[in-house]
């Protein structure tokens, strides 16, 4: 591998939304530092299958469900 190419790959504290924390590896900021989670598996509606309501922002949401109302007999 060249040299002086690859990011420094160290050691960060990441802390969910509910508070919980833990250690990996990672090339976000130096050793040490800590990432402060806002949205996470725990939390967001795509991987608890919440029912949560998506945000129509701009009426793209809207827009979509209008233009694709009537395809494949939804």
């Amino acid at each position: 591998m060249k040299k002086d190419i690859h990011p420094d790959y160290h050691t960060i504290k990441v802390v969910m939304t509910d508070g919980s924390e833990y250690e990996t590896r990672s090339t976000y900021g130096a050793e040490g530092d800590t990432l402060h989670l806002d949205i996470d598996p725990r939390t967001h509606p795509a991987w608890t299958g919440g029912d949560r309501q998506l945000l129509d922002r701009g009426g793209r949401v809207s827009r979509f469900k209008n233009k694709y109302a009537g395809f494949l007999g939804s």
